[in-house]
């Protein structure tokens, strides 16, 4: 689909998104994002001072975690697995391009010491199987 659009010399919307936010963090940097992140927060209703937490709350207002609960399940309705699939592809592709095997091996024993299996190695749960 990309070559296709080579062709014609047409974008894909993601293309265009990365070009447009390549660009914009190029021309703006760290301190921007900060202070629009900043500004984000004192604007949801959670910060510090903006409004009471609890009873006092109107009705029509939601904690973030209600908030990114609501996303989550909007993404996931209008995307569908699919789009889960192709950015947790994208993401693992991006994993290997930065790190080595070292850091493979790390995050693969502290998943083993994670298990739950009560040793630092699978080797019990190996035996089981």
């Amino acid at each position: 689909m990309a070559k296709n659009n080579e062709e014609n010399n047409k974008m894909t919307r993601e293309e265009a998104g990365q070009k447009g936010g390549e660009k914009t963090s190029q021309e703006h940097g760290k301190e921007f994002y900060e202070e629009i992140g900043q500004k984000g927060g004192e604007n949801s209703g959670n910060g510090s001072g903006s409004q009471q937490s609890g009873s006092n709350q109107s009705e029509n207002t939601m904690s973030r975690s209600e908030a990114g609960q609501k996303g989550g399940e909007t993404t996931s309705e209008e995307h569908g697995k699919e789009f889960y699939e192709e950015i947790g592809q994208k993401g693992g592709e991006t994993t290997k391009e930065e790190h080595d095997k070292d850091f493979y091996q790390d995050i693969g024993q502290k998943g083993g010491k994670n298990s739950g299996n009560g040793s630092d190695n699978n080797s019990d749960s190996n035996n089981r199987r």
